[in-house]
């Protein structure tokens, strides 16, 4: 049976929860995939709060204090604290789902990275968005292993930039998820240019 939280303490205590293979074939939370597909089963709040935890395993990779009131209010889920809260609920899908699990009273362990959706989660999908991932499915089964690494790491450091992280921290966050360092170095010049074309900025010529 699962444990649930009942309750938001004021500060939770949020450790990574490792995964040999998920940690090198899931997608982080604030890749494309999630948004376009997680996001529609777990909702728009659990989604919100595993990319916030994410960005807190970027700067402490061995956990960290979320306070959760503040969190909460930072969502726009207010500062009720129950069981039935929005924020405990939202919290609650990351375990229903096994993404995180209660390893004391204060202290949640989250996986870095999400799998891909089971069959049962993508019958919850609107039809559109089924047929869309099966589609992405068999393009997955088509693109050679080192074409999916760049793309993902594309992703990886756009969804980086857009966050605030500086050229230097990006690379380096690529590089402990294990990218090799010309793939990194094509992701951060891709993310950058597409990041300068949004803003209508010129590219910069080096990134040194």
């Amino acid at each position: 049976m699962l444990t649930l939280l009942c309750h938001a303490p004021e500060v939770l205590r949020v450790r990574p929860w490792p995964d040999d293979v998920l940690d090198h074939l899931g997608f982080d939370p604030r890749a494309a995939y999630v948004e376009d597909y997680w996001l529609g089963v777990l909702g728009p709040s659990t989604v919100w709060f595993l990319r916030r935890v994410a960005a807190g395993f970027d700067y402490s990779p061995t956990g960290f204090d979320l306070d959760l009131p503040e969190t909460a209010r930072s969502l726009g889920l207010g500062d009720r604290s129950g069981r039935n809260s929005p924020f405990v609920r939202a919290i609650n899908r990351t375990v229903q789902f096994g993404l995180a699990r209660l390893s004391g009273e204060q202290e949640l362990t989250v996986r870095r990275r999400l799998p891909p959706l089971n069959r049962a989660q993508v019958a919850r999908l609107s039809p559109a968005m089924a047929e869309r991932h099966e589609r992405w499915q068999r393009e997955q089964a088509e693109e050679p292993v080192a074409e999916q690494r760049a793309r993902r790491a594309r992703q990886l450091a756009l969804s980086l930039l857009a966050l605030g992280n500086d050229y230097g921290s990006v690379e380096r966050q690529l590089l402990r998820w294990r990218y090799p360092g010309p793939t990194v170095r094509d992701a951060v010049a891709w993310a950058v240019a597409q990041s300068c074309l949004a803003a209508d900025e010129p590219v910069p010529t080096s990134l040194s």
